[in-house]
């Protein structure tokens, strides 16, 4: 580790800073035809988060639900009343324009397809989607090999993240903590690939991904690409991650470049996620992470083009996984999220980024919650600028969870220095009643959204 750190230059800082806490609402809060699911229960839900200090809410604006009827015919209905609902209550809105599917990830509660025009587009041609090795076809997201493609609209990637599905859950085609595996095997990205190798000077680099990579299951020292020394640290290897890394920046570029000209003029702050893959970060190839894209290895930082590119249009770099810890990996994953947590704090200060974070699981104990606190402050590398807590539901209300919630939003608000009694009645018991008396009448409800 301080040979890693030594390599990526960690820094310390001692000062703390105000962390403003926002929640994500359901993926399902506005409805298949476009309505706010629960305006009730969304609006007393909205109450109670106030109540605790909570700066704002995170809400998906899915593709699949505003623009379902056809190009350029939109519905924003849904969302036009959770917008006032929201600043009704005095709370500030996150919006996250997500043009992928909901489903078949991490934490997916419901199904949102794209729309039904686009999967129209998609069965006419499959290469518009990200296809593996085997020719398997994810109708998530549209390929970033289409990005130059006419009236092809594209997000910045699955889960919204600036990444490649590379381990992607649907129909148990990964599980953690596999290496998952490269996605440039559609028609548009193989040209691409081709035309790189060739402008080079060697044609036979062209012909398609890594041969040796492994499968979406295995650990890298399973394969002759991701194992010690093994085709990652060569001349190839490092031309086929320099190409794929290449193009996932450049898109995410792209992305960014059109999101700036539209918003520049309202005031609204862009921010782009990027996914928080901790798995065989310990090893020398970091496997898992150049599936995804990232061109992260033991001695190679992949997070400072990233932060680079965000750091030149003024975006907010969004981080996850900063409520885990080392301890509560499994050894045989060679797992590092506080170390990988560290490294991108670093990168962003030096370009200097705003770092904002979110949590990759469902947490509610004060363990989880403490780990927020610790990297959310400067002490090493950034500080977080806010953090987005996942996600509002039926047992962030439970009252222990709930007490525990109002206690991190005081501790985030004050710089982590304070701490909230066991009791506190003035703001956590009232909302905590509110939601047991409502399980009685007929607005049950309340708070489970």
């Amino acid at each position: 580790m301080e040979e890693r750190e030594k390599l990526h230059g960690l820094t310390t800082s001692t000062h703390s800073k105000n962390s403003p806490v926002f929640v994500m609402l359901p993926l399902d809060t506005i409805a298949i035809g476009g309505n706010l699911n629960k305006p009730r229960a969304m609006n007393a839900s909205l109450m109670a988060l106030k109540s605790a200090g909570v700066e704002g809410v995170m809400v998906d604006c899915w593709w699949g639900l505003v623009e379902k009827d056809g190009p350029l015919k939109y519905n924003w209905e849904g969302y036009d009343e959770l917008v006032k609902m929201v600043q009704e209550n005095g709370l500030k809105l996150q919006v996250v324009m997500s043009f992928h599917q909901c489903g078949g990830n991490v934490g997916d509660s419901c199904s949102i397809p794209l729309p039904p025009w686009v999967l129209e587009e998609i069965s006419k041609n499959p290469d518009l989607v990200y296809t593996d090795r085997s020719g398997r076809r994810n109708p998530e997201y549209i390929s970033l090999g289409c990005d130059q493609l006419p009236e092809i609209q594209v997000g910045m990637g699955p889960c919204g993240e600036l990444r490649y599905p590379s381990y992607p859950e649907s129909n148990g085609t990964w599980r953690f903590p596999g290496i998952g595996e490269f996605q440039c095997y559609d028609k548009y990205m193989k040209a691409s690939l081709a035309a790189s190798a060739h402008a080079v000077g060697n044609e036979s680099w062209g012909r398609g991904g890594p041969h040796d990579s492994g499968q979406y299951n295995q650990f890298p020292e399973e394969t002759e690409f991701f194992k010690r020394d093994g085709t990652w640290s060569n001349e190839y290897g490092q031309f086929f991650l320099e190409w794929y890394s290449r193009k996932l920046l450049e898109h995410g570029d792209r992305i960014l470049t059109a999101a700036e000209g539209i918003y520049k003029e309202t005031g609204a702050k862009l921010s782009g996620k990027v996914a928080g893959i901790h798995w065989h970060y310990n090893t020398r190839s970091h496997a898992a992470e150049l599936t995804a894209g990232y061109y992260n290895t033991r001695n190679r930082d992949g997070y400072l083009p990233i932060a680079r590119m965000f750091a030149r249009r003024g975006v907010v770099f969004n981080f996850t996984c900063m409520e885990m810890r080392d301890g509560e990996q499994p050894q045989s994953a060679n797992c590092s999220p506080e170390g990988l947590v560290r490294q991108v704090k670093n990168a962003t200060r030096m370009v200097g980024v705003e770092l904002a974070g979110e949590n990759a699981l469902e947490r509610y104990d004060r363990g989880g919650y403490g780990q927020v606190l610790s990297t959310s402050r400067a002490d090493t590398g950034n500080g977080l600028s806010a953090f987005t807590y996942l996600r509002l539901n039926k047992r962030l209300f439970e009252p222990e969870n709930w007490r525990n919630l109002v206690e991190f939003v005081k501790n985030m608000s004050e710089g982590g220095n304070t701490r909230l009694p066991e009791c506190d009645s003035s703001r956590t018991d009232l909302y905590v009643r509110f939601v047991k008396h409502s399980h009685g009448n007929k607005t049950a409800g309340v708070a489970v959204v």
